[in-house]
């Protein structure tokens, strides 16, 4: 079963904005937080952004400032805010979602993101 979906990659141009979204199953009854890692090629896979079921916030450096998580009404929705994208940021960006009963984590497909003129 898919229990992740996420959606909103593309190819923009730098200092343009996307906007990408994940819907976690209803399955999942319970998460104690979401959010974002991304890989890009040759790159170690790195922490872009997490909210938790609290509303806590915790961004990577190198999109502080540029990049801003949120949750939607429902709370099995999450959504990241790209703004000023840099060539850097093009990697495949892969949504998840930790269960809060026992910290088993799920992963959506992964979205490509691609920064280039």
């Amino acid at each position: 079963q898919v229990q992740l979906v996420e959606s909103g990659g593309g190819l923009v141009q730098p200092g343009g904005s996307l906007r990408l979204s994940c819907a976690a199953s209803r399955s999942i009854f319970s998460i104690n937080a979401m959010g974002w890692y991304r890989q890009a090629p040759g790159k170690q896979r790195e922490l872009v952004a997490r909210i938790t079921s609290g509303g806590s916030t915790n961004y990577a450096d190198s999109v502080m400032g540029r990049f801003t998580i949120s949750r939607g009404n429902a709370k099995n929705m999450v959504y990241l805010q790209m703004n000023s994208l840099r060539p850097e940021d093009t990697a495949v960006y892969y949504c998840y979602a930790q269960r809060a009963a026992d910290s088993f984590t799920y992963w959506g497909q992964g979205t490509q993101v691609t920064v280039s003129s």
